[in-house]
This record gives structure tokens, sequence and C-alpha cells, in this order.
């Protein structure tokens, strides 16, 4: 049994973290300049979010998602973006407003 990081992805470890950090705190205070305000969802959202915004039979859908089942049998995805994600959240919580957002996050796309 290996105790990796799975093939493609890799640790930011302290001596590195202050690098991304620097790098997320100029990202959010340029968009806060230009009076974007930030949106988080979950790393995960149901795949028929994914599979009808992007199309049922593409490669994208079919061989590059990370799809699971949880325990009660609905197939969930990992977000490969945020785009769907906010779209959904903006239409679950009867967002109308023309808000100009960002977000962060871990994206999962296979390689």
């Amino acid at each position: 049994m290996s105790f990796n990081a799975p093939r493609g992805t890799f640790d930011v470890l302290p001596k590195d973290s202050y690098k991304w950090q620097y790098i997320e705190k100029i990202a959010r205070e340029t968009a806060h300049k230009f009076n974007y305000l930030e949106v988080r969802t979950p790393i995960f959202e149901e795949s028929a979010l994914f599979s009808r915004g992007i199309g049922a039979s593409t490669d994208i859908v079919e061989k590059e998602l990370y799809t699971f089942l949880d325990k009660s049998g609905r197939s969930l995805t990992l977000r490969p973006e945020g785009t769907a994600g906010i779209a959904r959240s903006f239409i679950e919580n009867k967002i109308d407003s023309l808000w100009k957002v960002y977000y962060f996050g871990p994206q999962s796309i296979r390689l």
C-alpha cells in the first residue's frame, strides 16, 4: 500500500504556501478594487449539473471528470471548474442581481 499523493497532484507545504497566499491576497485585493465579490460553492456537485452543461457524451464528461456515488446512490462529481456551480447557486438562491463574482478553490480534471 502506498501513501503518496495521487498522481498528478501535489502537496503545498509551509515552505511554499506563503507564495500561494500572497498570490491569492493580490488577486482578492484586485477583485475587491473592481467590486467583485467572492462566492464559495461545494467542491462537488450533482453529476447532472456538468453533463447538462457540457454535454453527456463528450470526452470531458466520459473520461475526465471524477464521479462517484454517495451513500444514498446519488452521482456526484468533483468540480472541474466553478462556473456551473456558481450558476446553480445563483438559481437555487434566487439571486437575480448582476453581481461581479470571483472564486478560488480546488478544481479537478483527470489528466
